[in-house]
């Protein structure tokens, strides 16, 4: 079993950063690959970033890549996205995801998910 705690969403003007954060329970994190995903409301949850569970790969979606950054540190049991040069679409809720060892694109594959956390991107 892992819990999943997201913070740092929030209110920003396009062209701004946040940072999100996830951190999971557990002693076994670095079992997990990791992932995230966004729902805006009346659209389909969106893969974001996933990264592998050492951190050595990882893998965006075409509409964040160059933009955000996904990391994780395994001895604080937490996992990162980093979001610049923010766009009003990218206003959603956030969710971090957790899966057993083998990294996915797709949401239906992973198990464990956190609460998810509001960013909003004023234009």
């Amino acid at each position: 079993q892992v819990q999943l705690v997201e913070s740092g969403g929030g209110l920003v003007q396009a062209g701004g950063s946040l940072r999100l954060s996830c951190a999971a329970s557990g002693r076994t994190f670095s079992s997990y690959a990791m992932g995230w995903f966004r729902q805006a409301p009346g659209k389909e949850r969106e893969f974001i970033a996933a990264i592998s569970r050492g951190g050595g790969n990882t893998y965006y979606s075409d509409s964040v890549k160059g933009r955000f950054t996904i990391s994780r540190d395994n001895d604080k049991n937490t996992v990162y996205l980093q979001m610049n040069n923010l766009k009003p679409e990218d206003t959603a809720v956030y969710y971090c995801a957790a899966r057993p060892l083998v990294v996915s694109t797709a949401w239906r594959d992973y198990n464990y998910w956190g609460q998810g956390t509001q960013v909003t991107v004023s234009s």
